[in-house]
């Protein structure tokens, strides 16, 4: 099949999605650009502040929520299950769930005036509900800063070409903040100014790579963990914001070369469509939607939308934009990912070769084959530069949303003090190791805190008298196929006498049922009281 034909019909779909399903959601919830937003209403300075243009705050957002995974999730599920499967689940799961999802919880905030998905569910379901869900994910996302720390340090010294354009894109960010903020300097200017020197940054690292000999892995973490306490505490106008912004005309050039690429060559794709339903990441469902998480659907996306992005979306009639379309160019960053292993790397047997190299290495490889017209023999370079790079976005926007929850559960008002309790919790997962012992779960808990988002979403939208058509479906779909998944792993943990794996499993099961009947509770009372 050519690879055209299918950019062709993802293309056309996931127009149809932005431009009327997405304004069938807009209608729902009545957006209106007269309404003061959050950042308004709440300035501060420091958290509540207005975007100067809605194309950074879409920056901030898209690379936040992006990360690695709409590439490594969509990789392994197109070598596991075939490139159909995941084609299909990405192209439908964005529109139809993971849009849905994204939308109604940056809008939900806006309506909470900037509150987190957890303040939501103590306003549409219970306040058990709100501590249930804050705890969790709380706990969540101290393993998802441990986790990207140590493998952004990994990335380090395994290639340290792109050191110096990963950390001197911190400064770098905070020129281009002060440029947009104090100076008021033009926007368009401005970032033709910062691309110019993010461009040099890349460079130079080609030519100046930053390598440590010894303990390097341990040196590089502590760096790490120290940016995010800066980014997480500074004002977000002025580092965290500019980043994410100029990292997404990573993630943009990087789409561009490789759709591009794909163009120009228009490689017919000679990988199987569909391997088998049981392969061994398990069963196509439940599997196949917890593997491919950004790129589809992801519970982290909710905690973006309504921790970070609410609080500096400056017009409500951007939220479309914002929210629904960033998962829409997240599809596309997933359906490129998929298409690099379908068409990129012909004749190689793809399982060997994830075992061997991983899939960011994957990636790299084909995507370097398929811009070779483009990039010559940079192609795998950028590709990794790339993925570093958003790596780090999701590490500073875990650690700043980790702050506002430690002050929410533990009523620490002090922005500084709650910073030390993540980096240090996190930090001691990453140093010792012991994060390994309990990734194996992170996929299945993170579908459910999407799940439990939508479940969120609705309540909220039943509260306040509108259709919960377009939320509840997707909100059981994913419930279930969450469940499942935690079902099938409790099983073959139990098997393994892996005790550990076996109890967390557990646990998330009990506190997903707990909230699911909270909720049902509220809408029977809901649906009795409207009655």
């Amino acid at each position: 099949m050519s690879s055209l034909t299918i950019i062709f019909i993802t293309f056309v779909l996931f127009f149809w999605g932005y431009k009327f399903y997405a304004r069938r959601l807009e209608l729902l919830w009545q957006v209106d650009p007269q309404r003061k937003t959050p950042a308004f209403s709440k300035f501060d300075g420091i958290d509540y502040v207005p975007a100067r243009n809605w194309l950074v705050l879409f920056g901030h957002h898209f690379s936040s929520i992006a990360g690695a995974g709409p590439i490594i999730g969509p990789v392994i599920a197109a070598i596991a299950w075939g490139w159909l499967p995941a084609l299909l689940w990405i192209i439908f799961g964005t529109i139809f769930i993971g849009g849905v999802h994204d939308f109604g919880s940056l809008i939900c905030s806006l309506r909470q005036e900037g509150g987190s998905i957890a303040d939501i569910a103590k306003e549409a379901i219970s306040y058990k509900a709100k501590l249930i869900f804050s705890i969790f994910v709380w706990l969540a996302l101290i393993l998802v800063i441990a986790v990207f720390a140590y493998l952004c340090a990994d990335t380090f010294v395994k290639e340290p070409r792109i050191v110096l354009p990963s950390l001197g894109l911190i400064p770098l960010a905070m020129l281009i903040g002060f440029l947009l903020y104090n100076i008021k300097a033009h926007n368009a200017l401005t970032t033709i100014l910062g691309l110019a020197l993010l461009t040099c940054l890349i460079l130079w690292g080609n030519k100046l790579p930053i390598s440590i000999a010894q303990g390097g892995l341990t040196i590089w973490i502590v760096v790490l963990l120290v940016y995010c306490f800066i980014a997480s505490v500074m004002p977000v106008h002025i580092l965290l914001q500019p980043r994410d912004y100029l990292s997404s005309f990573l993630l943009f050039a990087g789409v561009a070369f490789g759709y591009s690429g794909l163009a120009l060559s228009n490689p017919r794709i000679t990988q199987p469509a569909y391997v088998k339903w049981n392969s061994a990441a398990g069963g196509l469902w439940p599997f196949l939607c917890v593997t491919i998480a950004c790129g589809a659907i992801s519970g982290f996306h909710s905690l973006i939308a309504s921790g970070t992005t609410s609080k500096q979306l400056a017009d409500e009639r951007f939220s479309r934009r914002i929210g629904y379309g960033g998962m829409i160019a997240e599809g596309f960053v997933g359906v490129l990912a998929v298409l690099t292993i379908a068409a990129g790397l012909k004749g190689r047997n793809l399982p060997t070769l994830l075992k061997e190299i991983g899939p960011i290495n994957s990636f790299a490889q084909g995507y370097g084959q398929l811009t070779k017209s483009i990039l010559g023999s940079y192609g795998g370079f950028i590709a990794v530069t790339i993925l570093n790079a958003f790596i780090l976005t999701t590490l500073d926007s875990a650690t700043r949303i980790s702050r506002y929850m430690t002050e929410e559960l533990f009523g620490i008002k002090n922005r500084y003090i709650a910073t030390v309790i993540v980096v240090s919790l996190s930090g001691s997962l990453a140093l010792s190791g012991a994060w390994q012992k309990i990734w194996p779960i992170f996929g299945a808990s993170n579908q459910l805190v999407a799940a439990l988002s939508l479940l969120v979403i609705s309540c909220w939208l039943l509260a306040h008298k509108k259709s919960i058509k377009f939320t509840i479906l997707p909100a059981i779909f994913m419930f279930a196929t969450t469940v499942a998944a935690l079902v099938i792993q409790v099983k073959t943990y139990l098997n393994h006498r892996e005790y550990l794996l076996l109890s967390i499993s557990f646990i998330l099961l009990v506190l997903a049922f707990y909230l699911l009947v909270e909720a049902f509770k509220m809408m029977q009372r809901r649906r009795v009281g409207q009655g």
